[in-house]
């Protein structure tokens, strides 16, 4: 029996209300593969995906590769500086012509040695001069749109999609002071698959409720959850965020509590005592401080699976001081011990989440940041069932207000 219909679509109006009337989404949005893969259609492959940093970008040639709704891309750098984002699949065969990273002359496909140059043209082909009408002009690599928003580099696989930039615009202020652009960090280490579902993983670290109580000491009292607000975004915003307010100035996740590296320059007093958590959802979350940024990028793997890739960013002179790698590790142990918790948290939610007992859940005032995340999902689940269903009377009225 399939879990999509409409009185299943119906039910998530209920997420969707004032926070302290809401109920949390219904468990198989977490657990249910038909569900995961409705899903993948609706968000997936229609919506803005991170897929990493313009800065891994810095030379012509440089390139990387990841994969987003099973669609093999390779991000590049052409030879007149212009970023592409490419399929990585060969005209010829399917081979994919990229893996990992690095830097190229050009996408030499290992299979057949077709060669395509850096922006996707079709430039060599072996042997193919007595195939019938080939045209090398129609073989090239099929470009994929992208975006780049403050140094975060975002790819959509529709054509049609709206571009995402205008549409985070209510973002701006918030963000303008912090300089992402211009930020820079180690480059992370690979994506690292965790069993749970990539909104759990993005619950979490939306989160305010939790942090006075699953991580009470020294490393966090001095954000409490008591002090989190949840601003208004415009109704068609493709993010949104919420602030919580520290004890003391420039606070930070060491034993210190106090940043150890360079405060970004141009923070305002107000800015220097909360943090700013920001959310772009499918694949995107940051938790930013004022001498870091940490960024989380999500790439669902099924629907109890997702992998994750965890950056850093800084003003780019905190990374000649000396004493760097010493006030890294000072920052990644404190970081690694609130980190372990929220894992071994969202783990026994998955697991709780497949229970027959698991419920549809009430939200405190502290967790108005879930019903952001739920009003845009739910928008996205009802337009894409609403196309497969046809053209019969919608499900319900749209969200008129993207609130807590």
């Amino acid at each position: 029996m399939t879990l999509l219909n409409d009185q299943f679509f119906d039910s998530l109006g209920s997420s969707i209300k004032d926070t302290l009337e809401a109920d949390t989404l219904p468990p198989a949005c977490y657990t249910d593969e038909e569900f995961h893969h409705f899903e993948k259609a609706a968000l997936f492959e229609h919506e803005w995906l991170c897929v990493g940093r313009a800065e891994w970008l810095e030379k012509p040639g440089d390139f990387f590769t990841v994969t987003r709704a099973d669609e093999p891309i390779i991000v590049t750098k052409t030879r007149d500086g212009t970023v592409k984002a490419l399929s990585a699949v060969c005209q010829h065969r399917a081979m994919l012509v990229a893996e990992g990273h690095g830097n190229a002359r050009a996408f030499v496909c290992p299979y057949h040695h077709w060669t395509y140059d850096l922006d996707g043209t079709l430039v060599g082909a072996p042997a193919m001069n007595r195939t019938c009408n080939f045209d090398k002009k129609a073989a090239s690599l099929p470009e994929i749109r992208h975006e780049i928003w403050h140094g975060f580099v975002f790819i959509n696989l529709d054509p049609e999609a709206e571009p995402l930039t205008p549409r985070l615009s209510g973002l701006e202020d918030v963000v303008a002071n912090y300089d992402f652009a211009n930020l820079r960090g180690p480059r992370p280490e690979e994506a690292t698959v965790f069993p749970w579902n990539w909104k759990v993983m993005l619950e979490n670290n939306n989160d305010g409720y939790h942090a006075s109580r699953l991580h009470a000491g020294p490393l966090h009292d001095f954000i409490p959850s008591g002090l989190a607000t949840f601003p208004e975004v415009p109704e068609d915003s493709a993010g949104y965020y919420r602030l919580n307010g520290t004890l003391h100035k420039n606070a930070a996740f060491n034993a210190t509590q106090k940043s150890v590296f360079p405060v970004f320059p141009k923070l305002t007093e107000e800015e220097q005592n909360r943090l700013l958590f920001v959310n772009l959802p499918p694949s995107l979350s940051l938790v930013v401080l004022n001498d870091t940024v940490l960024y989380l990028i999500m790439d669902p793997r099924s629907a109890q699976s997702h992998a994750l890739t965890i950056g850093t960013l800084m003003v780019p002179e905190a990374m000649d001081d000396p004493l760097f790698e010493l006030k890294m590790k000072m920052n990644d142990t404190a970081v690694e011990e609130i980190v372990s918790q929220d894992f071994h948290v969202d783990e026994l939610v998955q697991q709780g989440l497949r229970s027959k007992f698991a419920p549809r859940g009430r939200y405190s005032w502290q967790e108005g940041a879930q019903r952001l995340l739920n009003v845009w999902l739910v928008e996205r689940y009802r337009r894409e069932w609403d196309r497969r269903r046809g053209p019969q009377k919608p499900l319900a009225a749209p969200v008129t207000r993207l609130r807590a």
